[in-house]
């Protein structure tokens, strides 16, 4: 897997997001720095284990579109006499 990376503003919306937070729900102030520095570790640690769930939860609907249009394209056969 490549190293999940961010545009500079989905960067700066993020960081924005972490300062925001830490402010309102741990009543404590953190810097931009130390807010991109925590972008990075949960990017770098625990982003894998989204992205990996998210490749599962594509790939279970994949499957489910792919039996449907399976079901359907059986639906378009034409009867014939030949026998295999």
């Amino acid at each position: 897997m490549n190293k999940l990376s961010f545009s500079r503003d989905q960067k700066e919306i993020i960081v924005e997001k972490i300062k925001a937070y830490f402010g309102d729900q741990l009543d404590h102030e953190i810097g931009g720095f130390e807010a991109e520095f925590l972008l990075e570790f949960f990017a770098n640690e625990i982003g894998p284990f989204f992205y990996n769930q998210g490749l599962a939860d594509a790939e279970s609907l994949f499957s489910v579109n792919a039996q449907e249009l399976s079901y359907q394209i059986q639906e378009l056969e034409k009867p014939s006499d030949y026998k295999a």
